[in-house]
This record gives C-alpha cells, structure tokens and sequence, in this order.
C-alpha cells in the first residue's frame, strides 16, 4: 500500500492539465466487448480503476494491451466467456457493473458477481434490472451475483427507474445490439453517457438525443471497430484542481476542463465570492466537447446562502459535491451540505475534523460546514471511498506542517499521478510505495 507525507501550506502556481476522463474509459472499455475485431482507445487515464476492469475483460477473452500516448489496443475475437471472471479484480471496482449491458448485447445467459468500489452504503440495481427487463432481458439477483437471461429481446419504450449514469449506459449498451427501436426516458445525459454513446456511434451504433432526456436507440445487426477515438477531459478531475486551488488559495490555472460540465459548480463559487478567469472555448480531441482553461485567482470566500446539493445533469454532479467540502471550510459561515444519494459518504466528511475543520453531522446524508478555520496537520488513513479521500490530500495541503495520509488506494483508483503533478505546480509530497 502506498502513502504519502505532506509538507502542507504551499501555495501552487503555474498550470495543471486535466486528465482523461474515468467514467468514459470504463464504459468505453466495457462496450469493446461488444465489437469483434481490433478496438483502439487513446487518451486513457492510467488508473487502479482502468487496471482492474482490464484485468476483467482480459480474463473473459478480450486482448488489451497499452500503447503509446495513453492508447489501449483492444483485440475481440467474438469468444467472450463470462464464466471465466476474474472475481478478486471484479471484487474491486462499481464499474463491472457496465458488462451488465454489454454482456446482453452478445450472451443469452450469462451471470455477473456482484461489484465492489467503493464504500459508501447500500447502493441499489433496480434501475439497471428495471430498463434491461423492459426489453425482454431478466435478471435475478441472489446473494452474490446477478443471473441474466435474454428471453424475447425486443426494442422498448420506457422510462428509466431513476436517471442514473451507469444505468442509462447499460440500458442504451443493451439496446444498441437488440432488434427495433428503443425510446428512453428520463435517460442521463451527463458526460460519460455522451462520450460512451460518442464512441459507439463511430461503431456504427444509431443513437439521438444526447442532448436531451429522450434517447433513442435504433438496434443494428453488428459493430464495427473504431480506431484511435480519444477519451474526453474529466470534469471530476477538473473540479478537484479547483478545489486544491481554492482551498490552499493559489493562483493556478486549471487546462482542458469540460465547461458544460461545471456552470453550475462554477456559478456556486462566483456566489461564495471566487474570483475566475475563463478562456475561449475550444474543442476536445474527439471534437464532441467544449473545454475552457480556468485561473483560480486567490480570493475571500463567503458561505453559500442555501444549501448544496447534488443532482442528475445538469444539477451540480454527485461527484463534485464532496469536493466542496474544503472550500466551504475556508468560507465565511455555514453552509449545509445535503449528500442525499448516498448513506454513508457524508460521514466520511467528518474525517476532515482531525485537520482542523468544523463540520458537524447531522445525520448519514447531511453535514453542516463551519469556516473560515485555519486547517492542522495530522495523520489519517483513506477511507474506502475516492472522494473524500481526496478531500483529505486537499485539506493537507492547506495545512501548515507535516501530514501523513495513509493507504492511497481510493485515490490512485481515480486520479493519475497526482502526487507528481500537484509537486510539479508547487506542492511538497513524498509518495512511499510499501
């Protein structure tokens, strides 16, 4: 396990760039097995949660070796074998969940052991079993897997059980394979959702609506491989430069960041009083998203006069919520913070107390942060979840004096040599590798 030693209280500067985008690269990844012949994907984040659903699709017959520039080729020979699961690298990552949908596409029958990731409470699969089923695809779940069975697969009109992102790119992963039209409602259309169907219409896939909450999937008889198509810019990434920028109160600027995928968080910190500098707008690699290079400029916060809270797209993303916690412990007053989507990450939000913060739990979905407060040092271990473990390298970062942030599993899983790029930009943390 690794850890690092933070020399806290050191002002950033220069420019960070915006990695590839996790959530894309999982789904694109788990739709390769959708499509035989030789896949290539660039721009991809080299990441625990990318080794390990490489390590999945590899041990049920894909050939996934790396390239240069972030590239992954991806060679499908059409003898997929779900039976043959790698169950301890499955064990460790949400993300298997997509091969749900992408299995259906190609298997009759087929079973999946239930996912991993992280630790944050129950987290429900209705919605995922709820939109397969309407297209003639059942699913049942026992203790320790899902069990499918593609009986009358048939295109479908329906309304998804909830607008979730992993369950919209199942049911469209489905859909794209599965003979007729299939009309979602209610669908996400968040950024990995685009960037995943982005990817499966260059393999010949029929999808509209993916600027709106109706999808329309028109099922074809096979894919083709796509070549070279680069993962977008991660917003989430994106937002958590911000936050280290902002709670440590550098002048930094932030390149690549996917701005219809942050108005929202941006406008809650012009509110607090942040002051910004945003470029022109100019096109991602793939050419399907409008990125914008932000400059945090050091700046006195005030408290949000409401709550926060997050939302499917376009409300502020579930995974940036967390990321606000520092900068509301460096604002002026109180602000609640409503995590109402999980049971157990708002506790995870208390760990920032050991470093100084003011946060008082209300109960496991809501916490009240107190600021402005000067954060401490102190020595704390990772909780199993990814962003309030960045939330605590953020927070030591601010603090004057020597930190030790233990087991940065949950943080490598999402976030790709972090520790080098924050040193390059002016930050102090030594990495042990054990």
């Amino acid at each position: 396990m690794s850890y690092f030693i933070i020399n806290g209280g050191k002002k950033l500067h220069g420019s960070i760039k915006v990695n590839p985008c996790k959530n894309s690269a999982v789904a694109i990844l788990c739709a390769s097995s959708m499509i035989k012949g030789e896949t290539t994907v660039i721009n991809v984040p080299a990441i625990e949660e990318i080794k390990r659903i490489i390590e999945v699709l590899t041990s049920i017959g894909l050939k996934i070796t790396w390239q240069k520039e972030h590239g992954l080729k991806i060679i499908n020979d059409g003898k997929i074998k779900p039976e043959n699961i790698n169950y301890k690298s499955f064990a460790k990552t949400r993300s298997g969940l997509l091969l749900l949908g992408s299995l259906c596409a190609i298997k009759t029958n087929f079973s999946l052991p239930k996912t991993g990731g992280c630790k944050l409470g129950k987290r429900t699969v209705n919605p995922h079993i709820l939109a397969l089923e309407h297209m003639g695809i059942k699913i049942k779940e026992t203790a320790n897997s899902y069990i499918v069975a593609k009986e009358h697969p048939v295109g479908a009109e329906f309304v998804m059980y909830e607008s979730g992102d992993t369950a919209t790119e199942n049911a469209i992963m489905a859909a794209s394979l599965i003979k007729g039209k299939t009309i979602i409602h209610f669908a996400s259309s968040n950024y990995m959702v685009r960037d995943l169907c982005y990817f499966l219409k260059k393999a010949g896939a029929k999808i509209n609506g993916l600027n709106s909450f109706k999808i329309t999937v028109e099922g074809v008889k096979k894919l083709e491989p796509v070549k070279d198509y680069p993962i977008m810019p991660d917003p989430i990434e994106a937002m958590t430069l911000i936050s280290i920028a902002v709670t440590t109160k550098s002048n930094l600027k932030i390149i690549g960041c996917p701005i219809d995928f942050l108005r929202l968080e941006l406008e809650k910190l012009r509110v607090m009083g942040q002051k910004l500098n945003i470029s022109a707008a100019y096109k991602s690699a793939n050419n399907f998203f409008d990125l914008v290079d932000i400059e945090i400029i050091p700046s006195k916060l005030i408290a949000l006069p409401d709550k926060i809270y997050g939302s499917p797209y376009p409300g502020l993303n579930m995974d940036n919520l967390p990321l606000f916690l520092p900068i509301l412990t460096q604002a002026d007053g109180q602000t609640l913070v409503h995590d109402w989507t999980y049971e157990n990450r708002a506790i995870y939000y208390t760990e920032l107390n050991r470093l100084g913060a003011d946060i008082m739990l209300h109960d496991p979905h809501r916490v009240t942060v107190s600021g402005p407060i000067k954060l401490k040092p102190a020595e704390i271990i990772c909780p199993p979840a990814l962003r309030p473990s960045i939330n605590l390298l953020t927070c030591m970062l601010a603090a004057s004096g020597k930190s030790i942030l233990r087991n940065a599993y949950p943080i490598d899983r999402g976030y790709e040599n972090i520790v080098g790029r924050l040193n390059g930009a002016g930050a102090d943390i030594l990495r042990i590798d054990e």
